[in-house]
């Protein structure tokens, strides 16, 4: 069992919160959040047992827990639970690992733009392993996939990418039998990332011209968003694929890991000394 942390996110709120929200312009959940968060696991939320050593006597109240999806406190079995959800959709059969990568070129776009370009990454991955699992040249098939958006890394960079777990086959088109891959051989990943590259940048000029992007002000935003698009057609976009070599459950655990997790937890924090954070 890991050690309790000396420091949490919710004591740094509670010492220096007030003076975070003067100083800066908070939208109303950013401020229901860090209520949320301060009040976690405290008497104002109310408590829901308490135990009793026989021995010392002793009392351990137990709080409520504020079920908010930005504590790092509330997310443990929610964790669990969509887990075991998932492996229970999983098919008895191989299954490969595949993930969309957005060029950092396009991150200024998406922090303008996140419902959008979180939806149109999804719709672009979906429509490309569809699109090329129907193909004759490579299944054949209807496929299906679970899908995991992951929009920063391990150093809490920005690094929107898409993991997806595909099975290895899928439905024949007219849905009599049961298609498998050949040779542990999905789809090759330069016709993954060509399919992919060349619907993303359609869809993203469809939204420019709809005017539906923001970026930056006044007529200069869209001679910035022609430049970014030029750019990302001169480049190398990339997808992974390889097969789950463990198993297709370690990739949903592993996976399971950042769904319901915030990027700075409890643990990430070192110390809180002279006003700073480490």
């Amino acid at each position: 069992m890991l050690k309790k942390p000396d420091i949490e996110v919710a004591d740094i709120f509670r010492m220096h919160g007030d003076q975070y929200r003067s100083s800066h312009n908070l939208s109303l959940w950013q401020h229901k959040t860090m209520n949320a968060i301060q009040l976690c696991r405290t008497p104002a939320l109310g408590a829901n047992s308490q135990t009793v050593c026989d021995y010392c006597g002793t009392v351990e109240i137990s709080y409520n827990s504020c079920r908010n999806r930005h504590c790092p406190k509330c997310q443990f079995r929610r964790t669990l639970n969509w887990i075991d959800a998932r492996i229970n959709d999983l098919l008895p059969v191989q299954y490969f690992h595949v993930v969309f990568t957005l060029p950092d070129l396009l991150e200024p776009i998406i922090l303008m733009n996140q419902k959008i370009m979180y939806n149109l990454l999804f719709k672009c991955a979906s429509e490309t392993l569809i699109e090329l699992g129907k193909d004759q040249k490579h299944l054949g098939a209807e496929v299906g996939f679970i899908g995991v958006l992951h929009t920063w890394d391990q150093k809490i960079l920005e690094h929107t990418h898409l993991h997806c777990i595909v099975p290895g086959g899928g439905l024949s088109l007219d849905q009599t039998k049961w298609i498998s891959c050949k040779n542990d051989y999905l789809i090759p990943v330069q016709v993954l990332s060509a399919l992919f590259k060349k619907k993303f940048l359609y869809y993203l000029k469809i939204l420019m011209k709809e005017d539906k992007l923001k970026y930056g002000r006044g007529i200069g935003q869209t001679v910035q968003l022609f430049k970014i698009i030029s750019k990302l057609y001169k480049i190398e976009w990339v997808v992974y694929s390889k097969p789950t070599f463990n198993s297709p459950e370690s990739v949903i655990k592993y996976l399971g890991k950042y769904t319901h997790r915030i990027a700075i937890s409890n643990y990430r924090i070192l110390e809180l000394k002279n006003n700073r954070v480490s």
